[in-house]
């Protein structure tokens, strides 16, 4: 194991890393809604807001890791804030002579994949990383790595936010100021997060991807002037359930089926929520017997996979045609899916 070399500007980084005042303190919502959602677009089990220390590598916030703290000599981040403009990526580590031979490469959590975006301060002056990992070698996609560079500045402007409102809160002296202070920098820290999830493109509740990342996608395939086909799923009978069993109940359905249709889709495509109960699945390369097919297993799936409350879904599928834009592609294939609910529901309509 090499051990990270410290940075040039080291004394002027913990100076930087100091005035935050965040070393050892409470778990905060908004920085573990940051690490979820990293995790959920780059598909890792681990994911961290690591800050570098004097001697150790303290979490702020984290997922999939146990310990709240990791000597700085054995941490990856240590060695990604050398290079704070870049974002490292360790696709095997036991292929990398710096970590072949770490104490959390070897041991728990077995970490083989590593990529971590260094946190600036406004100074450019790297005082941890956004990271995430995996227990096998990975690679990212480099929408993927974008994302995680995009999530990095946005921990990095909350712990400017943060430093802010804590200068304000020793500085102020007129509570009534104060709060209104508070209450704007609340509301600047919502509207990025509003905008961070819309710029993600992920529906929190599914996982899946969310109706503007389904559009573009759609866009992109007519363009393409490739077969391509796309199918509209709805839940049978959905309102029911939230009228008998209520909403959790309801939220807790979708989940299940998002994940049926995941296991059932086997990664060809885009699945997308396209709104309510209402899923998308955009299967490229394929005509439309064989997306007919394909929306006939996922129909069995979900059907089968129901367990605590029987669901089923009704689909109607259309291949894309020269010259359709997206309305007319989505209408097209809505008229299948409700043709499918005239019919009697839990089947497939082609167009």
């Amino acid at each position: 194991m090499l051990r990270p070399a410290k940075p040039d500007n080291e004394a002027e980084r913990l100076r930087a890393l100091q005035r935050y005042d965040i070393l050892d303190s409470a778990p905060e919502a908004a920085f573990d809604d940051l690490v979820a959602i990293a995790a959920a677009i780059c598909g890792m089990p681990m994911a961290s807001v690591a800050l570098i220390d004097a001697d150790r590598q303290w979490f702020k916030a984290r997922l999939g890791i146990e310990d709240p703290q990791t000597p700085r000599d054995a941490a990856f981040c240590a060695h990604a804030i050398l290079q704070p403009h870049e974002t490292m990526v360790v696709p095997d580590a036991r292929a990398d002579a710096r970590f072949r031979d770490n104490p959390y490469v070897t041991g728990a959590p077995g970490i083989r994949f590593y990529a971590g975006a260094p946190l600036l301060d406004a100074d450019g002056l790297a005082v941890g990383t956004l990271c995430v990992m995996d227990g096998e070698p990975r690679t990212l996609e480099p929408q993927q790595q974008a994302a995680l560079q995009a999530l990095s500045r946005q921990v990095s402007a909350l712990l400017e936010l943060r430093r802010t409102s804590r200068a304000l809160r020793l500085q102020l002296q007129e509570r009534a100021w104060y709060e209104e202070q508070l209450v704007k920098f609340s509301d600047a820290l919502e509207l990025a997060n509003a905008d961070l999830n819309e710029q993600a493109r992920l529906d929190p509740l599914t996982g899946l991807a969310n109706r503007r990342a389904l559009v573009a996608a759609l866009e992109q395939a007519s363009a393409a002037g490739r077969p391509a086909c796309l199918a509209l799923l709805d839940i049978d009978h959905f309102k029911a359930i939230n009228d008998t069993h209520g909403h959790p109940a309801g939220d807790e359905v979708l989940v299940q089926v998002a994940a049926t249709l995941r296991a059932t889709s086997a990664g060809h495509g885009l699945l997308a929520r396209h709104g309510g109960e209402e899923f998308a699945w955009l299967l490229p390369e394929v005509d439309l017997a064989q997306a007919t097919l394909q929306c006939e297993y996922a129909r069995e799936a979900v059907a089968f996979a129901s367990q605590a409350l029987p669901v089923t879904i009704s689909i109607g599928v259309s291949a894309h045609r020269p010259g359709d834009t997206v309305g007319e592609w989505l209408q097209r294939t809505d008229a299948a899916l409700y043709a499918a609910k005239r019919g009697g529901r839990d089947r497939v309509q082609a167009a």
